[in-house]
């Protein structure tokens, strides 16, 4: 085929704009041509427009995809994801519904060091195959980039045995993966009372070993006063940044303006979580250029009722980002539109903010925004092709995958067969569903 050509879409959401992240108003503009085509070849997007203008355009043989009066847009960039794990913790699931707390069962064992031993354990391979089954999850759900977190490993083998099956995943070119290396996400069993020393081995083990063999592009630490308080944080993320790591922190989902703070002083590309962030650490976020992450169903999925102040954050400007935070433990969805209806619901973000915080901002929270997250020419070819017409349908109609067919550099690659489309061929024959 000579290139690939979506037409007749409904809306097509562009998110067309200035080369950076959008803030403040600028977050309600979705760039959306109306009965919108846009031209693909060889992975990149050719040109945006009206169907007729694409359409007198098309080359001999191009593949047409008739879009259905449907909605296409950008695929999701799901900029904070936990993908490789073994086992589950729906057990802590059922005691959390009856009465439990996080802090109560990871007192008693449970929590991320129950996942610890389960991923130490399991092999190479079978750590992938559980990967690439959460990898249809998020492509049925309309996202093409995650970011990628290890830190279910905490110990020099384990967590390069996570790394390497990201890369693995990555070659499949199926999904796109951003690895962040977080090994300062717990502290092991082993090492139980003795968190400086745990400290120690991820800064002179861990850090150097993954730098040496590029497994990582950013470090992610869990800044929590009684996980990794802000000193020892600081020595990772300094380390780190001196051995060419980009910088992401866990920051204040229990503790206000901790985490935060830190972030803010490490010039950080990203605070994540930010449930307790006051007033004074949104400003030195502000202050320091830092994009907030904010993971609405984690918060939902613990029953709590501490969500980020989302509209604080774009009154003073802040490029926000959406993200699942799929983990087996606090956030076990890889939904986004999901994300996206409880961002509107419980922090008051317009539909429009919504899509662009789980799109564009996310995709410049990752270093990728002159690449993904808007469909604007010389871009990769990632869109998705969704079951309705109306953007605002996404967030509305919660629960559900819209997804008909998701693309990532112009190649299909995942399609609901239930909800077909018309392809052909340009010129030639008519429409045929598959």
């Amino acid at each position: 085929m000579s290139g690939l050509a979506v037409v007749n879409c409904g809306q097509l959401v562009t998110l067309a704009g200035p080369p950076r992240p959008r803030r403040g108003v600028e977050m309600r503009d979705l760039g959306i041509v109306s009965g919108g085509a846009m031209l693909v070849r060889g992975g990149r997007i050719v040109a945006i427009g009206t169907r007729q203008e694409i359409e007198r355009s098309l080359p001999k043989g191009c593949e047409i995809v008739d879009a259905g009066r449907r909605l296409v847009m950008p695929g999701f960039v799901d900029a904070h994801t936990h993908p490789v794990f073994a086992g589950n913790r729906a057990d802590e699931f059922e005691a959390r519904a009856g009465g439990l707390t996080y802090s109560e069962i990871a007192a008693r064992g449970g929590g991320i060091l129950s996942t610890v031993r389960k991923t130490r354990a399991a092999a190479e391979d079978a750590l992938l195959q559980a990967a690439l089954r959460y990898a249809e999850w998020f492509l049925r759900s309309g996202t093409t980039t995650v970011e990628a977190k290890s830190g279910y490993g905490l110990s020099l083998e384990a967590e390069l045995k996570i790394l390497r099956v990201i890369d693995r995943l990555n070659a499949g070119r199926r999904l796109r993966y951003v690895p962040t290396f977080l090994g300062a996400h717990e502290t092991p069993d082993e090492f139980r009372g003795r968190t400086e020393d745990y400290a120690a081995c991820v800064i002179n083990e861990m850090l150097p070993r993954i730098a040496a063999e590029r497994l990582a592009e950013y470090c992610d630490v869990f800044c929590e006063p009684q996980v990794f308080p802000a000193p020892l944080a600081r020595r990772i993320l300094s380390e780190a940044r001196r051995l060419g790591f980009g910088i992401r922190v866990h920051a204040d989902q229990f503790t206000a303006d901790y985490g935060s703070l830190v972030a803010a002083e490490a010039g950080a590309a990203t605070a994540d979580h930010l449930e307790f962030t006051t007033a004074a650490g949104l400003e030195a976020l502000a202050a320091a250029g830092v994009q907030p992450v904010l993971l609405p169903a984690a918060v939902y999925n613990l029953g709590s009722t501490y969500y980020p102040n989302a509209r604080r954050m774009i009154e003073l400007g802040m490029p926000v980002v959406l993200a699942t935070d799929f983990n087996p433990g606090s956030a076990p969805a890889a939904s986004m539109t999901m994300t996206l209806s409880i961002a509107c619901t419980q922090m008051k973000m317009t539909p429009a903010e919504a899509i662009t915080a789980s799109t564009v901002n996310a995709a410049w929270s990752l270093n990728r925004g002159d690449e993904i997250g808007s469909l604007e020419p010389g871009k990769l070819a990632d869109f998705v092709i969704h079951d309705c017409g109306d953007y605002r349908e996404l967030p509305y109609f919660f629960g559900r995958e819209t997804a008909v067919a998701a693309y990532v550099g112009g190649v299909c690659a995942a399609r609901c067969d239930s909800r077909p489309i018309s392809t052909y061929t340009a010129p030639g024959r008519g429409p045929t569903a598959q």
